[in-house]
């Protein structure tokens, strides 16, 4: 399983994002998986790796939200959470998602 943070460096929430992915990872069972960060710093850059705002979370090269995609480009993403618009989704959420996924 290959999990990617895309983010840009201006992005304020990016590391949160990384920490909660990495905790959600070890809750379903993937200790072992690497959480791989990836600069992006031109639009160009964004549209060619799918980064949807940032942090954008990939696994195996898909979003793990994407019902939430706002364009391509480089601009900070907003999550839908129980506590409402957030720049990192929750951590329930995230678990949520990778379950989903190892169901594929």
């Amino acid at each position: 399983m290959q999990v990617l943070v895309l983010y840009f460096a201006s992005c304020p929430n990016w590391p949160e994002a990384g920490r909660r992915v990495r905790h959600a990872l070890d809750q379903v069972g993937h200790p072992e998986t690497a959480v791989t960060f990836v600069p992006v710093e031109t639009d160009a850059e964004a549209a060619a790796l799918g980064l949807r705002g940032s942090p954008t979370i990939t696994v195996d090269g898909e979003d793990l939200f994407p019902a939430v995609l706002p364009p391509a480009g480089l601009s900070c993403r907003i999550y839908p959470t129980t506590s409402g618009p957030a720049g990192v989704p929750d951590l329930p959420d995230l678990i949520a998602a990778l379950r989903e996924r190892a169901r594929r």
